[in-house]
């Protein structure tokens, strides 16, 4: 392989031109550059090899002996460096790179992706696991799932789920709370980086806030879930971060009210690009599948009108009320 270092690949791709098309006009159309600069290469790759490639006659270039036995391989080679290309373009149209906050990626979007394996078995998944909102004109990013109000310059945003905020605890927590004025008995987890707020839910709860007792504080809403889940205290909470939890019953959702947040989970595509066929059945899929734990976390939170959590071991029906919040970041 090391003698290849003294060929340049343009002389190369000139000679297996010339050869296969037959002309250095053809050559010179197919390669985008002049019949001067063709005829130049090959001069000189001829003499980077020491032999003559073509025979120059009144009718063009024929060529010599040497040169079809040369022509013949470097031929080969071509189509193998062209196979090779077409590999990566095939792994790169087979590939859907979903750019999502590692929240979201972890306590909802994992746990279901085999689902989308075995319906799309050709298509690979790359997760781009970041609160950094990519640049979807000028990224590999096919499409992104984002927290806020959906808007977004130069984005395509379609509302997959509207935010709903609500207090969630560890069961043995939940046990203590016969009314929302018990919960100054308890300590607050904080999300210090959350775009939501415990005086919006009180709003919706039509009761004044109550004051907590002091409770472990994180920038980042998975370890508010575990600090949660753990029995550290009582968590402001929202359907796709809890929904799993609250499910197999590591989490209770103690109080019967639920709050629009003004924020909401959008699917973001590019304005600039035309939506492939792996965005659509992507857009399809984790729509059933939204729909489906939606129909899971209603039953989940939903028990006999006039129980409480303590009776019933779940949370009465949520009575839903729309309050403003403060206006979510992009």
């Amino acid at each position: 392989m090391a003698m290849l270092n003294r060929i340049h690949l343009n002389g190369l791709r000139a000679v297996e031109t010339v050869a296969r098309l037959g002309s250095l006009a053809a050559a010179a159309g197919e390669l985008n550059v002049s019949v001067s600069a063709v005829s130049q290469q090959i001069s000189r790759t001829e003499k980077q090899l020491g032999q003559a490639l073509f025979e120059r006659t009144a009718s063009g270039l024929v060529l010599t002996e040497f040169g079809a036995l040369f022509a013949t391989r470097l031929g080969a080679g071509f189509r193998e460096l062209a196979h090779a290309v077409a590999l990566a373009d095939e792994a790169t149209q087979c590939t859907l790179v979903v750019s999502v906050a590692p929240a979201f990626a972890s306590k909802w979007l994992l746990p279901r992706l085999s689902r989308h394996f075995t319906r799309h078995p050709n298509v690979l998944l790359r997760i781009d696991a970041s609160v950094r909102l990519a640049n979807l004109d000028h990224s590999d990013i096919d499409i992104a799932i984002r927290l806020g109000d959906g808007k977004w310059p130069g984005g395509r945003a379609e509302l997959l789920l509207a935010q709903e905020i609500f207090p969630v605890c560890a069961p043995s927590i939940a046990g203590k709370l016969k009314s929302i004025e018990d919960l100054a008995l308890t300590c607050a987890i904080t999300d210090e980086r959350a775009m939501i707020n415990w005086e919006s839910w009180f709003a919706a709860a039509g009761v004044p806030p109550v004051t907590f007792q002091k409770g472990a504080r994180f920038t980042d809403p998975m370890l508010c879930l575990e600090s949660a889940i753990a029995g550290h205290g009582v968590m402001l909470g929202w359907q796709l971060l809890t929904a799993d939890a609250l499910a197999d019953g590591r989490l209770v959702a103690p109080f019967g009210v639920r709050a629009q947040s003004g924020l909401g989970y959008w699917l973001v595509t590019s304005s600039a690009k035309t939506e492939s066929r792996k965005v659509r059945d992507f857009k399809v899929w984790i729509k059933e599948e939204i729909e489906a734990t939606m129909a899971q976390f209603g039953s989940a939170t939903a028990g006999p009108a006039g129980t409480n959590a303590v009776e019933s071991g779940v949370a009465p029906v949520y009575v839903e009320r729309d309050i403003p919040l403060r206006q979510a970041g992009s």
